[in-house]
């Protein structure tokens, strides 16, 4: 239980429909058991580089589908999440399609379950948007415990915090000139499910620090897979805009990666 006044969310909110229906890549999961990565999940993974021999520890392992493609790498693969739903179903997913020494256990990620500097990387996607910055904090403590000196944290997160600060009520206002209603908090667009459970949204900058006050030094950027929706005038050339120039990317890129290393 978190201590008094020390929010953080309900195991019981993460539920197998919101991982069937919401959590990123759930359509390519539903279609083939997490045999095929979404390609927000692959850009992640790749930034990664796992190779044969490797331990890595996937905290909020979710469906489990990062553990079965480290595993098919060769690599031991070991996820956490403290969701039950989620240990059932990464434990499905791995069950009889791991080609590696593979398991998962139901822990918190501020209390990993694993010796110290044991892990060669430790990956963490879609998560931090999840955890208060207390849990943040003592989660990224706890990473550079387990983590070999030598090792790799490798983070994404999605939304980029500065996307709904300031390009979304730009994005809104366009949209709402072209007839199309779009609602006044951005996780209620595509994923509404989000609302609820997205506390703590990071931007590049926030990240950045976050990691280096858990004494990691790290590489911070925002990217992902390109952007293909097709534009009519007069937003086409503000959305060309909006991705190739660097100023404007910061903003209106969703979603960001993190690699850090011990100091």
């Amino acid at each position: 239980m978190p201590a008094p006044n020390r929010p953080a969310l309900s195991a019981h909110l993460y539920t197998e429909e919101y991982f069937r229906e919401a959590c990123e890549g759930f359509d390519e999961f539903n279609e083939t058991n997490g045999a095929r990565l979404s390609r927000r999940l692959q850009a992640a993974f790749a930034v990664a580089q796992v190779t044969p021999g490797m331990r890595v520890l996937d905290v909020g392992c979710g469906r489990g589908e990062i553990l079965r493609h480290c595993a098919a790498l060769g690599a031991a693969a070991f996820g956490v999440d403290y969701a039950p739903v989620a240990v059932e179903l990464s434990r499905h997913v791995i069950d009889g399609s791991a080609a590696a020494p593979a398991g998962v256990a139901q822990s918190d990620a501020k209390r990993l379950p694993f010796p110290s500097s044991s892990c060669d990387r430790v990956l963490m996607f879609d998560v931090v948007e999840h955890l208060y910055p207390w849990e943040m904090k003592a989660a990224f403590d706890e990473v550079r415990r387990v983590l070999h000196a030598d090792g790799l944290f490798v983070l994404h997160t999605a939304p980029n915090a500065w996307y709904d600060r300031f390009a979304y009520p730009l994005v809104r206002a366009m949209r709402r000139i072209g007839g199309t209603h779009y609602p006044a908090n951005p996780r209620a667009l595509n994923t509404p499910a989000n609302v609820e459970v997205h506390v703590n949204e990071q931007s590049a900058l926030s990240l950045w620090r976050a990691l280096r006050a858990a004494g990691f030094g790290s590489r911070v950027w925002l990217g992902g897979p390109p952007h293909n929706r097709r534009e009519r005038a007069p937003l086409a050339p503000v959305r060309a805009m909006s991705f190739r120039r660097a100023a404007f990317r910061r903003v209106f890129w969703c979603g960001g990666f993190g690699l850090a290393r011990w100091v």
